[in-house]
């Protein structure tokens, strides 16, 4: 009889400490973007990810993926080769996009994952605040392009804003 309620007592607490610790990946991301000034709107594809996301316990996440900066797509074959030349994402040279959690904390239903965000040759901090949505993560975050080196607008940098979506779906 003992042996009988210790070997149930193993058993919820492990099954209680395996739920405890729900862990996933991301699966696949759908990346897009709206450059403000113009109303351009467009994608990037070729996603990479080795992010570790702790669905109990959110700040114990990390997030760290990147895309193929030749990916970019805007619906204008000649605007997407202007763009993936040297004048602005220069593919060539730097063919990723990249980003990289430095911290994860939530507050009243959102998730603010701030990090490093590498375009070109420029690193800067970036917050991505993500909802969640059954399997899936939906987040947003505003940068400018001039901060990166893309200068679509020389001297306005309100007009090289560009709001990104992305939606991580879930393992």
């Amino acid at each position: 009889m003992k042996s009988l309620i210790t070997v149930l007592l193993f058993t919820l607490l492990s099954s209680t400490l395996c739920l405890s610790q729900e862990t996933t990946t991301i699966v696949s991301a759908e990346i897009t973007f709206v450059f403000n000034h113009k109303d351009v709107t467009g994608n990037l594809l070729g996603f990479k990810s080795s992010s570790k996301i702790d669905l109990t316990t959110i700040s114990n996440s990390s997030f760290e993926g990147s895309v193929a900066a030749k990916s970019i797509k805007t619906g204008n074959f000649m605007r997407d080769w202007s763009l993936k030349g040297s004048k602005y994402f220069n593919v060539d040279t730097y063919p990723k996009i990249s980003f990289k959690s430095t911290s994860v904390t939530t507050s009243d239903n959102k998730i603010a994952v701030k990090g490093k965000l590498t375009i070109k040759e420029t690193t800067k901090e970036q917050t991505i605040y993500f909802t969640r949505n059954g399997k899936k993560l939906v987040g947003t975050t505003t940068l400018y392009a001039s901060d990166y080196g893309i200068n679509i607008y020389k001297k306005d940098r309100e007009k090289n804003k560009v709001t990104v979506k992305i939606i991580l779906t879930l393992k």
